[in-house]
């Protein structure tokens, strides 16, 4: 059963997180050698990750108090209405970031400006613009942004007005994510949010007003006492507001939150894992009907609307990460900051000194890399681009793999594309399998919406268990 929390401007954080292993015995129809990482790779290859990064994640803890599902790293503020203009804790936070960012080594001959930048959080709303401004000044110094570069910002109910909003605009953000979660009032209370829905309803008109157009809206299912009926309910009151793109997460509970003590998964009030998976498919069907794209596991969007910055973790293209707890993902190689705020500050003294670089690298090992190819690329309708990852890794791996998912094929969870991305099965499908022309015939692996994206932790596990027996 999928089980997917992370905001995908934090996923990065926790990428190599691997999925429990299952017992697999690959079927070696293809009677070619066990696979290996690199046989057969081409040298002349050039992986997505080892570009110049063109994105940057820029971590802003602050939150007006910590919901009760989250273990981000926060800074909780409190609920002063006055409390986010002048606090020297956002003040001094700012500074250090901004001495992260200019204390940065560049370490390729050109580096190309950035394309997307996303303020992630905590409630990035909570920061005063003049502070926001401040930030894209010194990325812009540092290391350029382009001049239709997509800019995001979260932004939590009840946290902005429309003068906030549109000086944010002013300043370049041309896209933002808001916080809804749930359009029930004691759903929001049940899980600690600091907002309701009356300032739900007034943020989204709010939006509205001030001609935001690529907007997206995040919604939890699986909470505590939320029923099919709650569900449907936020479902179709998020197509009534009509934003660009939607995030659906379902809840995951993680030790050390006020959730982690007081539930566990699978049992009353929570739902159990069939009921999840329904969600799932609800929140499937209604924004497929309603014209959004399932673009990857957790978003949808309108046509073109695809958060930019997202894609750029989804296609495990390189990036920076800048600020408390973030990671940077550079040359291969995932880089995290500290969490707790003091060894943060000592991290960026550091980092002044010379005495740390996240742009070191050691030599990563290639089965890592390319589990982590397979297992971003699974999570999006677009899937495994089996010829690059062949040029990458060879073909022996492609076909190994190829073989492995030809069950999953069959009972219609994982699906084989030809170049047009059409549906390669029946007699075409045989002859393939029977030649083993799997990395020379298709184009890419998929896995089907949604009852494969609900076995993405399975059938990435499979993927695992070939590239690492």
């Amino acid at each position: 059963m999928l089980k997917t929390t992370l905001p995908p401007m934090l996923s990065s954080l926790r990428i190599k997180t691997r999925f429990p292993k299952i017992d697999w015995a690959t079927r070696n129809a293809c009677k070619t050698s066990p696979s290996t990482v690199r046989r057969n790779a081409p040298t002349e290859a050039i992986p997505l990750y080892d570009l110049p990064p063109t994105s940057a994640y820029i971590h802003l803890p602050f939150c007006r108090k910590r919901c009760h599902y989250c273990d981000f790293p926060i800074v909780a503020l409190g609920s002063s209405p006055n409390q986010s203009h002048d606090d020297p804790r956002i003040t001094d936070y700012i500074e250090l970031l901004c001495r992260e960012i200019v204390a940065t080594k560049l370490d390729f001959e050109q580096c190309p400006p950035l394309k997307t930048v996303f303020f992630g959080g905590g409630t990035p709303s909570l920061v005063p613009p003049r502070l926001v401004s401040l930030l894209l000044e010194t990325l812009k110094s540092k290391f350029g942004i382009c001049l239709d570069a997509e800019i995001s910002i979260e932004m939590d109910p009840g946290t902005f007005g429309s003068g906030k909003l549109t000086e944010l605009m002013g300043l370049g953000v041309n896209r933002l994510s808001l916080g809804v979660q749930a359009f029930q009032e004691d759903l929001l209370e049940s899980c600690g949010r600091a907002h309701g829905v009356k300032e739900v309803y007034e943020a989204i008109e709010i939006v509205k007003s001030c001609g935001v157009e690529n907007w997206s809206m995040d919604l939890i299912s699986s909470l505590p006492h939320q029923t099919p009926e709650m569900w449907e309910n936020s479902l179709s009151l998020t197509v009534e507001a009509q934003p660009a793109h939607v995030s659906v997460y379902d809840l995951q509970v993680e030790q050390g939150t006020k959730f982690g003590v007081l539930y566990t998964p699978g049992e009353f009030p929570l739902p159990s894992e069939s009921q999840s998976a329904e969600f799932y498919k609800m929140a499937s069907k209604a924004l497929s009907d309603a014209g959004y794209e399932h673009y990857e596991i957790s978003s949808y969007c309108k046509p073109g609307c695809q958060c930019k910055h997202n894609l750029t973790y989804w296609e495990n293209r390189s990036f920076y990460g800048f600020g408390l707890g973030s990671a940077s993902y550079v040359r291969g190689v995932r880089f995290s900051r500290p969490r707790r705020m003091k060894e943060f500050a000592m991290y960026v003294q550091s980092l002044e000194n010379g005495a740390v670089s996240p742009a070191e690298t050691n030599d990563v090992d290639s089965k890592d890399r390319a589990a982590d190819i397979v297992m971003l690329s699974l999570r999006t309708a677009r899937g495994l681009d089996i010829k690059h990852f062949r040029e990458l890794f060879g073909t022996s791996l492609v076909n190994s793999l190829c073989q492995a998912y030809k069950p999953y094929m069959e009972s219609g969870h994982v699906l084989f594309l030809d170049e047009q991305r059409r549906l390669v099965a029946g007699d075409k499908l045989t002859s393939i399998t029977d030649e083993c022309r799997y990395a020379e015939d298709l184009s890419y692996i998929r896995l089907s919406d949604p009852d494969g994206f609900l076995l993405s932790n399975e059938l990435i596990s499979v993927a695992f268990g070939v590239i690492a027996p």
